[in-house]
């Protein structure tokens, strides 16, 4: 449970590398590689009578639910959906269970939030179920990656202020959208924050009010933060670029990162397929 103290927005991720995804359609619940899209975003309520049983609400401010309808006739899983109920009952209550650095949640009838694998139509689906064999019981393990969390400013607050970690708007975010003020340095765990946005192919029309994203990342290594960051945004080939104070114009970074974990802000650069280690694009300098 500790892994949702102070949260105010969290991502799950499951061991198919894959985010609980709220669908377009606004109803169904299913899995999605993009760790940037605004869906894969839940916002955490804890109920009034418990600090152990919390709900989970999707973008569409709807709350993930397991309902009673079978997911496939004859299965033993049943669907999992957004649902805005006339009453906030168990059907909308999870408990987290910790296992290690992962969670399972449960709800009140004993069943757990199950990612499927295997061939369609199984596969990306989201049920509630009671794990019977060593891979389904994998299935029922969650990441929990907190993107805003709550902290109390001092003792004699009666309620916590709620303090946002840029989250983004949507996955093609612009250099300029960038704030000239640094970026408050909200710790999640050990490491330093890095804020990154990710630059568009097209390098169109800036979104002045675009936010970017907030990951904390530990060492000094730019091979490792950019491997980090590919994993983050499920892009390949990229370039870690920062952006000189002096001109705005954006640099690869080539050497280590700055001691003391602090805080940073960098472009993620989305290579072409013909682009080597030495690639030199127009829209930024080669040396920094």
């Amino acid at each position: 449970m500790d892994l949702f103290t102070n949260a105010k927005a969290v991502r799950l991720k499951n061991n198919h590398n894959k985010y609980l995804h709220a669908d377009d359609d606004e109803e169904s619940v299913s899995q999605d590689r993009n760790g940037s899209s605004k869906n894969n975003r839940w916002i955490v309520e804890f109920t009034d009578d418990s600090n152990r049983i919390i709900r989970l609400k999707s973008c569409y401010h709807k709350y993930l639910t397991a309902s009673n309808m079978p997911y496939l006739l004859g299965m033993t899983g049943r669907k999992v959906l957004q649902t805005v109920p006339k009453r906030l009952d168990s059907s909308v209550e999870w408990e987290p269970i910790r296992e290690g650095n992962q969670v399972k949640l449960k709800t009140r009838y004993g069943q757990y939030l199950r990612a499927n694998g295997g061939v369609p139509p199984w596969r990306n689906s989201v049920t509630h179920d009671v794990p019977h064999t060593t891979a389904t019981k994998e299935w029922v393990l969650w990441d929990v990656d907190v993107v805003d969390i709550v902290i109390l400013q001092s003792p004699t607050t009666p309620t916590p202020k709620p303090i946002s970690v840029p989250t983004p708007t949507e996955h093609l975010l612009h250099v300029d959208s960038f704030q000239q003020d640094s970026p408050p340095r909200v710790k999640l765990e050990e490491g330093r924050s890095i804020y990154y946005h990710v630059l568009s192919d097209d390098y169109g029309e800036i979104d002045e009010n675009a936010q970017g994203f907030c990951i904390t990342f530990k060492g000094n290594n730019v091979d490792d933060l950019t491997r980090k960051l590919e994993e983050e945004t499920g892009l390949n080939n990229i370039t870690v670029c920062t952006r000189s104070p002096l001109n705005g114009n954006l640099y690869p970074l080539r050497l280590q990162l700055p001691p003391n974990n602090v805080t940073m802000k960098v472009v993620v650069v989305p290579n072409s397929p013909s682009s080597s280690s030495s690639h030199q694009d127009p829209k930024f300098d080669d040396e920094f």
